[in-house]
């Protein structure tokens, strides 16, 4: 539950740093964390179900390498969907 909660958070981050980063694609504070979240949690479960395949660095009943997937997939995947939802909205102004 707790690698849930990481991607979401990450998600919204990720998705609030490319609406920052690209002022284009930007759809205000607001809009850029919903996308990232739902973008998180889709991309952190998608990285989950891949798996990296590792070592596993389980210590002292912290799984360090399955908080790391959390953060990569929830940034990564929020900040990737918001680039979408950013050139979708875009094109849509345009026509």
């Amino acid at each position: 539950m707790e690698h849930l909660l990481i991607q979401l958070i990450f998600g919204a981050a990720g998705g609030n740093a490319v609406g920052k980063l690209v002022p284009k694609l930007d759809l205000g504070t607001l809009g850029n964390s919903v996308v990232g979240i739902v973008g998180g949690g889709i991309g952190g479960q998608l990285l989950n179900k891949l798996g990296t395949g590792g070592i596993g660095m389980a210590t002292g009943g912290i799984d360090v390498e399955a908080i790391i997937q959390s953060f990569a997939g929830g940034g990564v995947g929020g900040g990737a969907l918001m680039v979408v939802v950013g050139l979708l909205k875009s094109q849509m102004r345009k026509a």
